[in-house]
């Protein structure tokens, strides 16, 4: 192992609209291969996953050809978060000021802003969605609050704006304390959940004599299921593609590309194969117990007719919903939000502003809009892999992995990254039409059956025509400042 020791002191002269101590190169690396594993359980081990992936196992195809699929999309997730989580650990750099080297100093507030007002959106909705299943386990323990869940304002009931605010105010209290509590807190967050769920498998199991009924699996031909196994993987990678973008926001942290790649191996790959055979188990032993299709893992606990199960689970819901929405939903935004305004938003403002907007946008009616869901948030999100494809390109094709990290802080006019006015055009020239591509294949209805590979189709042409229109850059000089003493391997 080497170690380059460099300079701690922050980038020499740097420009306040471009600089704060959240978003300079970090000298604080306390994010090891656990933490870094425990994202990616936060992210995974939640209620809207284990929904998703029970949904998958009643669409006709064969459970272990499921599982085949979605561990085939944690393998491409896994090289994609390692691409750009290598970069960011490299030069302790979050997401924002990565992108500063491929759109300009300025024009990275595009891909910030686009990232975090996706990130604001599915805040308030996972917050929503997770206060609604409390509402569930709380009236099987209590049931005379029902009256609590009629009526009420602005669309939710009394006990809805207990839930909501709730939660709300306890992801709330994570977030405010800074990315070290963030770290604190996801370490366990995911874990609780997948412990729960594996006594309920177990349990599930058990009661049905150790045998498991498969749904029978529609007749399908090989090209059939070919494509059913690919589209899994696609889902997943589409699920993912918000966190794999800003996934250096975490890894600038990390000591070493060692802890980055095995955190990544352990939480992707190994973590996601645990968690689908899990899911079958699950699912198919509920299915055969109670001869019902279980999709919603509430309603699998409340089904046990265990009453202390079904307590464990609701605290175990809520803060595995925290874990998921502050990693996945605040960290990123609320540096987006910072590269914004330095001057005036820090790491932990950010986080305050992401919180009080997801609470502003009622998400409880964007989450029931058809219009919101599929044409706002849904071309948003198809542009996130294009977003991916210009960076991606940016940095491994055309600058071979090095930056001159200190001008990343410069606006000024004949820096490398300053381009015309804090913009490069070519940047722009080939997010657009990439953008347009997969935005088409999310929406039209006529490119429904190629909507499941937007992402890699939006990756693509990005990163082609980036490539083809870009001049190569010389590599940033062999003694560009790094921060802190970093290993090399």
């Amino acid at each position: 192992m080497t170690t380059t020791a460099v300079p701690t002191t922050a980038p020499t002269q740097p420009s306040p609209r471009l600089y704060n101590e959240d978003l300079a190169p970090t000298t604080d690396r306390r994010w090891g291969a656990f933490s870094i594993t425990s994202v990616w359980f936060a992210c995974m081990h939640n209620m809207g996953q284990y929904t998703l992936a029970a949904g998958m196992i009643f669409v006709g195809l064969n459970p272990w050809a499921v599982v085949l699929g979605c561990f085939i999309g944690f393998c491409v997730t896994f090289v994609g978060s390692q691409m750009i989580g290598l970069a960011g650990q490299r030069h302790g750099i979050s997401y924002p000021v990565l992108a500063r080297a491929s759109f300009g100093v300025y024009g990275a507030n595009l891909p910030a802003l686009i990232r975090a007002v996706v990130a604001v959106a599915w805040y308030g909705i996972q917050t929503y969605l997770a206060s609604r299943a409390v509402i569930v386990l709380l009236l099987i323990i209590r049931p005379s609050w029902a009256a609590l869940d009629q009526g009420g304002w602005l669309g939710l009931s009394p006990l809805g704006w207990i839930s909501f605010l709730g939660l709300w105010a306890l992801q709330l209290v994570v977030v405010t304390h800074g990315i070290e509590q963030v770290r604190k807190f996801q370490n366990y967050a995911g874990a609780m959940i997948s412990v729960v769920m594996l006594i309920t498998g177990i349990a599930l199991f058990a009661k049905a004599g150790w045998h498991l009924d498969f749904p029978v699996s529609t007749p399908m031909s090989t090209g059939e299921t070919i494509n059913h196994i690919f589209t899994d993987a696609s889902l997943w990678i589409a699920c993912y593609a918000t966190l794999m973008l800003n996934m250096c926001d975490f890894t600038r942290m990390s000591p070493s590309r060692r802890a980055v790649t095995w955190g990544n191996f352990w939480g992707l790959p190994v973590n996601g194969l645990v968690f689908m055979v899990i899911m079958v188990v699950n699912t198919v032993a509920a299915s055969t117990v109670y001869h019902k299709a279980f999709t919603d893992p509430a309603e699998l606990l409340s089904a046990t007719g265990n009453h202390l199960l079904i307590a464990v689970g609701a605290v175990v819901f809520i803060f595995a919903t925290i874990g998921v929405n502050v990693v996945a939903n605040v960290v990123s935004p609320a540096y987006d939000l910072a590269n914004a305004f330095p001057q005036k938003i820090n790491f932990t403002r950010g986080a305050l502003i992401t919180c009080v907007l997801a609470l502003l946008v009622m998400p409880w009616k964007l989450y029931s809009s058809t219009v919101a869901i599929t044409y706002f948030l849904g071309s948003l999100g198809a542009v996130l892999g294009p977003l991916f494809g210009v960076i991606m390109a940016d940095y491994y094709l055309n600058r071979r992995g090095r930056l001159s990290v200190p001008d990343l802080y410069s606006d000024r006019p004949g820096s490398p990254y300053f381009f015309r006015g804090g913009w490069n055009p070519r940047a722009i020239a080939a997010f657009v039409p990439a953008a347009l591509i997969s935005a088409a294949l999310a929406l039209v209805p006529a490119l429904s059956a190629a909507s499941a590979y937007g992402w890699f189709v939006g990756v693509g042409v990005a990163a082609l025509i980036y490539w083809l229109i870009t001049p190569r850059s010389a590599p940033a000089p062999a003694d560009e400042p790094l921060v802190g003493a970093l290993t090399t391997d």
